[in-house]
């Protein structure tokens, strides 16, 4: 049983690990792109340089603590050379500042492959890269001279450090008192350097042994007892190499000064955890929506007065309960600038292979969304700025002989609007060759009547799998493996894409999606006899229709909406339903612009706030259908899939 609960706390820590590894090296991406202005100048900023050098460092840490050495060891080579920078005694030359941008690439790819139980790539030549430029690579009897000796300290401190061995066993008290292994290693890194650390088995249990380099004694030591520490002297240090050992006390005096020992502010909970938390307050907005059934059923067998108290405790509850579901879906939100910074990376590196000048604008980085949906979007925003690149932008010669500026723009936007965001990727390029598309797909009417281009199905053909503009195969293009899994990997997320084009301007991706997936609002409608819920977020409005106002056109019903022409999409027809005519008909308004459609109900019941549950079983996998919820009287309500609905519509 021992056995087992260490093992589960050993995963529960290798959790953790990964994710503050992730944390550390998407702040090493950050600030790598904001010194790469500084290469070949004397100087370099150094408040980029003492971030970089503490997410370094800590990950040399923390990779040693999981026993993931060449993880370490590529960090520690790339803290040394920072370290270098730091002081000044060398230069950022532009072969230094690839070799930064090679060593967090690769230890990427490590730590990944470490997650992945997979086999872990080659550090060694990064490594010696990176050793060879900082004049670290290990010299049997060398000694370096060094110009200035102002940081170098003095022998005597050294010599009198000792070493330290420190055991932290965790358990659940030390927990409950906010005591971990991420606490216990701030608090030794505030007296003294950690030169190892190890995680330990001792008698069934996780351990985890730091050895400390300090100056500190027995008495100043004797605080750390409180936080379930044992420790012990270890045999006095031997004295290091003059310049190693300058090294090592200015880096762990650096890192002493700038992490000064502040509570954290913050909680890593794992995504699992939140989901059962959602899947509580699902259950308890289906046993609200009960309780207001069996309350309208006691309507008329209680007194008035008891009806209203009832009906306000009703409401109190309805209120805490939504309060309830905000406060959770908050806690499950995280700024999308997650993964919007990811792309600075990826543009840097289409930049250097395609030739062309980017700059990249990123706009409403602080917008929340839901984990889950962020996990998932970085593929579609990935394949959507590779696409601004490679096709949209021209090259430098060419936008200067269009009166552009000689560097393209490339914008990231995200926003909220409701119970949606709305995430734009656009680009300053040429636009979309809307003729040369036209000329490959004839049988396709990509204009109206008016000549404007039919930007929904212009949107379809460039979905479609396989289709690329290019005859070349390039590793920012590929070949029309793009779009095709944006609109699929969006569609899975119950969003929509839409897409804006001029030529000669540029062109525009629009992604919207809903802020979760687990409980939304929802319109209740019955058609033909049956109930059906649709999203009010991608609905626009809803009308009221005057069956003599319908026309028909090519065998398609219309109305005049607003100046505009706005198809009719009847539900029952689309599910097979007697059509029952009588009076006014109701329709939701979905789309936008050009693609606006009506989908016509025979009546409209109300908004409920309903829980969306998936349907698995293949047998219920029908287009139209997004999943399926309860009202609170047991029958189950299909949830409608607007977009998917108008796509079946139109193949009939």
């Amino acid at each position: 049983m021992a056995d087992e609960t260490s093992e589960n706390f050993f995963n529960e820590f290798l959790d953790d690990y990964f994710a503050e590894s992730e944390e550390h090296l998407a702040i090493a991406k950050n600030r790598l792109l904001s010194i790469e202005q500084f290469v070949g100048r004397s100087s370099v900023d150094s408040a980029h340089l003492d971030e970089l050098f503490r997410s370094f460092h800590t990950l040399k840490g923390i990779s040693a603590m999981v026993g993931l050495t060449p993880a370490e060891q590529l960090a520690h080579k790339m803290e040394s050379y920072l370290g270098a920078l730091r002081e000044g005694r060398i230069a950022l030359l532009p072969e230094g500042f690839e070799a930064l941008i090679e060593g967090t690439r690769t230890l990427e790819q490590v730590i990944a492959a470490y997650r992945n139980n997979e086999t872990l790539p080659d550090i060694e030549s990064t490594s010696e890269i990176i050793g060879a430029l900082t004049g670290t690579q290990p010299q049997t009897g060398a000694t370096v001279q060094t110009k200035d000796r102002a940081h170098a300290p003095e022998p005597a401190k050294v010599t009198a450090k000792k070493q330290w061995r420190f055991v932290f066993v965790p358990g659940a008290a030390h927990a409950a008192a906010g005591v971990n292994v991420n606490s216990v290693r701030s608090r030794l890194q505030n007296i003294g350097e950690i030169v190892r650390s190890t995680p330990l088995i001792q008698e069934g249990e996780i351990a985890f042994e730091f050895i400390v380099v300090s100056e500190a004694s027995v008495d100043d030591l004797s605080g750390l007892a409180e936080s379930g520490m044992t420790f012990s002297p270890l045999v006095e240090s031997a004295p290091k190499p003059e310049v190693e050992a300058a090294t090592d006390a200015v880096e762990s005096s650096n890192v002493t000064a700038s992490t000064p020992p502040t509570a954290s502010a913050s909680v890593r909970v794992d995504l699992v955890r939140l989901d059962q938390l959602m899947l509580f307050v699902s259950d308890l907005v289906v046993s609200k929506a009960r309780l207001e059934t069996q309350l309208k059923s006691m309507r008329g067998s209680i007194s008035a007065k008891d009806w209203r108290g009832l009906q306000e405790i009703n409401a109190a509850l309805g209120k805490q309960l939504r309060d309830l579901r905000n406060g959770v879906m908050r806690v499950r939100m995280v700024p999308i600038g997650e993964i919007f910074e990811r792309m600075r990376f990826v543009v840097r590196d289409l930049s250097r292979e395609t030739g062309k000048t980017v700059v990249l604008e990123i706009k409403g980085a602080d917008t929340e969304i839901d984990k889950f949906l962020v996990e998932r979007l970085m593929d579609p925003l990935l394949h959507l700025v590779r696409n601004a690149i490679s096709h949209g932008l021209e090259g430098e010669a060419e936008r200067l002989a269009a009166g552009k500026s000689a560097a393209g723009h490339v914008c990231l936007r995200a926003q909220t609007a409701g119970e949606v965001v709305i995430i734009e990727i656009s680009d300053d390029g040429q636009g979309i060759d809307v003729d040369e598309i036209a000329a490959r797909n004839p049988h396709v009417q990509l204009f109206s009547a008016d000549g404007q281009v039919d930007t929904a199905q212009l949107l379809k053909i460039i979905s479609t799998p396989g289709f690329s503009t290019r005859d070349r195969v390039d590793r920012a293009s590929g070949r029309g493996v793009g779009m095709d899994v944006v609109h699929q990997s969006i569609a899975e997320l119950e969003g929509t894409v839409s897409l804006e084009t001029t030529r000669g301007q540029g062109t525009l991706f629009r992604i919207t999606l809903p802020l979760t997936l687990a409980i939304t609002d929802a319109l209740i409608a019955s058609v033909g006899g049956q109930m059906f819920a649709l999203q009010q977020s991608a609905v626009n409005e809803v009308v009221e229709i005057d069956p003599k106002s319908i026309k028909i056109m090519e065998n398609n019903e219309i109305v005049l909406y607003r100046n505009h022409v706005l198809p009719l999409v009847r539900l029952s027809k689309v599910f097979g339903y007697e059509r029952k005519e009588s009076g006014t008909l109701y329709a939701f308004v979905v789309g936008s612009g050009s693609r606006a459609t009506a989908l016509v109900v025979d009546k409209v019941l109300g908004l409920r706030e309903v829980v969306v549950r998936s349907l698995t079983d293949p047998l219920l996998d029908i287009k139209g259908i997004a999943g399926a919820t309860e009202l609170g009287d047991g029958r189950p309500i299909l949830i409608l899939d607007a977009m998917e609905i108008l796509s079946v519509a139109a193949r009939n």
